[in-house]
């Protein structure tokens, strides 16, 4: 049952917010900042466990979610903020304070640490308004739907990433989100999931990537080089063109994803990236995994994964393509432990557990699926 605290800090919260209407209830701690334990490398260099042991507040507008920022003692005091309703342009206002550094018109996570965002209720939806992640770290994303938000075009846009990491980025749980856009790069929109500028240890789970040009990328030129240790797990990637995802050096771990009518390109592993890719379904697609756009070569380590109607572009200078009798050509050591549905059941294990407002189920690891648990992350050592 939640409990409001004390009226001051309402009040502190409403003052903060310099005159916004900022009606954020405010609960007593909770066990889990999170619903389930974080998985992949967002498991390592200590763990990610985002708001885990702080205050719940309550958000129904962009606004609030930077107020409830802003009220917290410091930077790093840990806060899990509950979201509900449609969080857009027209709610979303920066919020000063000394524990914050929000901007207007975009929901910005910067210089910040161990914060968790969950979408409750009837749904959260970021409608034409990106989650930016900048110098912060321990940070978890669940439930939420981040659509349409555009790079150019008014009048509205504000850098065109439903999800980005940018600039010294630590541990970061992004899981059963959906992240869609309305068209490409000639309408607008720029990629859903990015990690730029020594993003690292960073896991997207159980998740929809849909309807847009590019998927995403780690790394956003040949010479950024410092992102690394980013685990893909039972995704879906639908109708994309390319960049499902992009990889410019680091090392990604990718199993379990089911990808559909990917037309251009999909994982493409660039500039010395290690791609590990176990047990995925590939559909309807063609250049699922290579190197492509460029003669900076990348390597995989491939096993276990199904080819249904994938079709391969012939090789050039700069186009490398794995298929179509995809084979190894490296090797990729993986820290953790996970377990590997298998590649035939992937369709029907992702259309259960991926995107938002689906229950948050995750697999068994064994070609079925059961609720979460509401249970802590455990941090393991780096």
């Amino acid at each position: 049952m939640r409990r409001p605290v004390a009226l001051r800090l309402l009040a502190g919260l409403a003052a903060t917010a310099m005159g916004a209407a900022v009606c954020v209830a405010l609960t007593t701690p909770q066990a889990s900042a999170a619903i389930g334990n974080a998985t992949g490398f967002a498991t390592r260099n200590g763990g990610t466990t985002g708001g885990t042991g702080g205050q719940t507040v309550r958000a129904t507008t962009g606004t609030q979610i930077h107020a409830a920022l802003c009220s917290r003692p410091s930077s790093s005091t840990p806060i899990i903020i509950q979201v509900e309703g449609t969080i857009n342009h027209g709610n979303t206002t920066k919020v000063s304070g000394s524990s914050c550094n929000t901007a207007a018109d975009v929901i910005e996570l910067k210089q910040i640490s161990n914060v968790s965002i969950i979408g409750v209720g009837n749904g959260a939806v970021f409608d034409q308004l990106g989650i930016h992640i900048r110098e912060a770290s321990n940070i978890v994303i669940q439930n939420v739907t981040v659509r349409n938000v555009k790079k150019s075009g008014s009048p509205l846009s504000n850098g065109g990433d439903a999800i980005g990491m940018e600039a010294n980025v630590r541990n970061v749980w992004v899981d059963h989100v959906t992240l869609e856009a309305s068209g490409g790069e000639a309408e607008g929109f720029d990629g859903l999931f990015d990690m730029k500028n020594n993003t690292q240890y960073v896991t997207l789970s159980y998740s929809i990537l849909r309807n847009s040009g590019r998927g995403g990328l780690i790394g956003s030129s040949e010479s950024d080089l410092s992102n690394d240790f980013i685990t893909f797990h039972h995704n879906l990637y639908e109708n994309l063109d390319s960049r499902a995802p992009l990889l410019r050096g680091g090392t990604a771990h990718i199993y379990n994803n089911h990808y559909v009518n990917i037309r251009e390109s999909g994982i493409n592993s660039r500039a010395g990236a290690r791609a590990k890719v176990d047990n995925n379904y590939f559909r309807n697609s063609k250049d699922v995994l290579g190197t492509f756009y460029t003669n900076q070569a990348g390597y995989w380590q491939v096993s276990g994964n199904v080819f249904d109607s994938v079709t391969w572009s012939s090789r050039s200078s700069d186009n490398n393509p794995a298929g179509p009798n995809p084979q190894s050509n490296t090797t990729v050591s993986i820290p953790y432990s996970y377990s590997l549905d298998g590649a035939s059941c992937v369709p029907s294990i992702v259309s259960q557990t991926a995107g938002a407002n689906k229950g948050m189920r995750v697999s068994t690891g064994s070609c079925s699926t059961q609720a979460p648990t509401p249970t802590p992350t455990t941090p393991t050592p780096g």
